[in-house]
């Protein structure tokens, strides 16, 4: 009666729906089998619709279950651009009209283009539709990690996080995280740094941005380190902690804040300067580097359009606290000097020894050691720009399920409620 093997193929799949944790009904699967049946059977008794009626309703509920199930599988059931880009409210008019959201998810990442409907459709009367629902399946490891943890899963709760961070996994990043290599990982709920270089694992525990100023999930990678960075401090900051301070050279001392004309790098006296010239945008404030800077003595710098990177902090004792989202973005790292020394391809110990002294750590070798007794502490800055060759794949990521140093599953808290974010857009589908 026109309906062959492919509906049976598509079926098959859509009977499976329960295993990633979603309602065979939110994807007709009832209906469809009743209807193959009347259909191939001709058993039209007691239903007062004819087969007309019947194969219309057919056709329309696996080209929409096959749509929907494609889309998924491939993409994601929920798209976190649209998600996480129109949480937080960066600028309003005066009507008090959000005008532009941030940035929180900024990760390169394939999206279903205009004609991705017409491509499935294609494959079904191609007859390459079996293929593609295979192809189309997650196979990462961590998502099969997660599903066979779903089948044993004994609270809601539980059941919720896994599926959530299932719909994460599904997400096609086009840098995306690979097994082996070395690489490193930042996970916000855990606030923990994971550096990877295929034989161990460095971890520390880490800062991250506030609920107001959230550290965006991003992937780069890091190709430099600055030693006794100067701080180039961020607008939002001037605007809302420095500009009213305009013209106080005792704040702008005290904090080895200096300021300077953005086109002619000239530096400004602070007395000259009004809070309206540095809300202009026409100056930059910096912080001297050195000991007390905010960026501490050591920076990671990495590619991104958001101004964060990884950095030392002149404030260790926030790594004490259990919610460590203090920063205005960037990831602050609690163990500095052994991630530079990760960062680097088979250092020599008097390049690591010239780190250690710039940055006011004890050196260890003879030579290190000579330096320090023959030079005054102002002459100690030996190294400020360290190129990383090869360049360290870095990863920001947001996972309530993930693994900790020794590769055990842990569950980690939803700090920024993003969690509630993918439940709620699944819920048509559970």
């Amino acid at each position: 009666m026109g309906v062959d093997e492919r509906a049976d193929t598509l079926l098959s799949w859509l009977q499976r729906v329960g295993e990633s944790g979603f309602s065979e009904r939110s994807f007709m699967v009832n209906a469809i089998e009743s209807d193959l049946h009347r259909l191939r059977a001709l058993d039209f008794a007691g239903v007062n619709q004819d087969i007309n009626h019947i194969a219309g309703r057919l056709e329309y509920n696996l080209t929409k279950a096959c749509l929907r199930y494609c889309l998924g599988q491939r993409f994601g059931f929920a798209n976190p651009f649209q998600l996480f880009n129109s949480l937080d409210i960066e600028k309003q008019d005066t009507l008090r009209k959000a005008t532009k959201y941030r940035m929180l998810y900024d990760v390169a990442m394939d999206l279903p283009s205009k004609n991705y409907a017409h491509d499935v459709l294609r494959k079904v009367l191609q007859d390459s539709l079996a293929a593609y629902l295979h192809e189309i399946q997650p196979s990462g490891h961590y998502y099969l990690q997660l599903k066979e943890m779903l089948s044993g899963a004994s609270t809601s709760e539980l059941r919720r996080r896994i599926l959530v961070n299932m719909e994460r996994a599904r997400w096609r990043c086009r840098q995306s995280i690979p097994d082996g290599g070395k690489r490193i990982i930042v996970n916000i709920p855990a606030y923990h740094l994971y550096a990877y270089d295929g034989v161990s694992v460095l971890d520390m525990r880490v800062v991250c941005g506030t609920q107001k100023t959230k550290t965006p999930q991003l992937r780069s990678y890091v190709e430099w380190m600055e030693v006794n960075p100067q701080w180039i401090i961020p607008m939002s900051i001037i605007e809302h902690d420095v500009a009213h301070h305009a013209g106080d050279s005792a704040y702008f001392a005290r904090n080895r804040y200096n300021i300077y004309e953005r086109s002619t790098n000239k530096q400004m006296a602070v007395h000259a300067v009004s809070r309206q010239m540095l809300l202009s945008g026409n100056y930059r404030v910096a912080q001297e580097g050195g000991k007390g800077n905010s960026l501490g003595r050591i920076v990671f710098r990495f590619k991104n359009s958001h101004s964060v990177f990884l950095h030392d902090t002149s404030n260790p004792g926030a790594f004490n606290r259990q919610s460590r989202a203090v920063s205005h973005g960037c990831v602050r790292v609690s163990k500095p000097f052994e991630l530079a020394n990760f960062m680097l391809d088979n250092p020599d110990e008097w390049l690591l020894d010239r780190i250690r002294i710039s940055m006011g750590l004890s050196p260890e070798t003879e030579q290190g050691i000579d330096y320090i007794a023959n030079h005054h502490e102002e002459d100690h800055k030996l190294i400020s720009f360290v190129p990383i060759k090869p360049r360290v794949p870095l990863y920001i990521i947001y996972n309530t399920l993930w693994p900790d140093a020794d590769g055990v599953l842990q569950t980690w808290p939803d700090v920024y409620g993003y969690d509630d974010v993918i439940w709620k857009h699944l819920q048509p589908y559970l």
